[in-house]
């Protein structure tokens, strides 16, 4: 990767900040803060940290909030469209929602877009003590981690996954992670939830092909994994 963590993209520095324009589309709706947080599942103190700035959502929560507030998701970020099928991994661009250096998570994203697509795959890059809200939306969602670990939580039962661990979930359970550790954690994560928000996908589904090259691929043998009983880091 070329880019710092950083330079992540948030619709340019013009653009006014995150919690600003969502609280400029609640109020133009009318809607309370306790409104939004019911509608779209989250605590009244998360919507209004948001809000001020002092916590940047993940992607999959600030669809749900997009949701309540009726608006596209895609106004309030600049993912990369991945418009050839083959994604050279010095050229894969990180992205994000919040300009918070070393605090923000960062994304690097792995899947195309064409007719018929359902499966969105990134690789995101937790910082130490990030910790996402608990929420729950349609799909089905798989994390493996491909460095470090991460604490995930699925209807209120915790597990630790380290390095070669993966998880496997319908999306429709409350789920919620945090990184416990000091050190960055690097998730391989896939889902059916449209996080891109592309809209209507281009091309064919008989001719679209993604291929990332990457030189350092984790091998979980390396670290011992074999066939480790997950139950046993509860």
């Amino acid at each position: 990767m070329t880019e710092n963590a950083s330079n992540v993209i948030a619709r340019g520095a013009e653009a006014p900040p995150l919690g600003d324009r969502l609280r400029q589309r609640r109020k133009a709706l009318k809607m309370t803060l306790q409104e939004v947080a019911d509608e779209a599942g989250f605590s009244v103190g998360f919507i209004s940290q948001i809000e001020r700035g002092i916590t940047v959502p993940s992607l999959t929560s600030l669809i749900a909030v997009c949701r309540t507030l009726k608006v596209e998701a895609g106004s309030f970020l600049n993912p990369p469209k991945v418009a050839t099928p083959f994604t050279r991994r010095e050229h894969r661009p990180i992205y994000g929602l919040g300009q918070q250096g070393g605090n923000a998570v960062s994304y690097e994203r792995l899947s195309a877009s064409f007719p018929g697509n359902v499966l969105r795959s990134t690789i995101i890059h937790e910082p130490p003590g990030h910790r996402s809200e608990p929420m729950s939306h349609e799909g089905e969602e798989i994390f493996f981690i491909l460095k470090g670990a991460l604490t995930l939580e699925v209807d209120g039962e915790p597990m630790v996954l380290e390095a070669g661990d993966s998880a496997h979930f319908p999306s429709l359970r409350v789920h919620t992670m945090w990184n416990h550790t000091g050190e960055p954690t690097t998730i391989l994560h896939t889902c059916t939830m449209d996080v891109f928000g592309d809209g209507e996908p281009s091309g064919s589904p008989t001719d679209s092909l993604a291929v990332t090259r990457a030189e350092n691929r984790l091998d979980a043998t390396d670290n011992g994994m074999s066939n480790k009983d997950m139950g046993n880091r509860r």
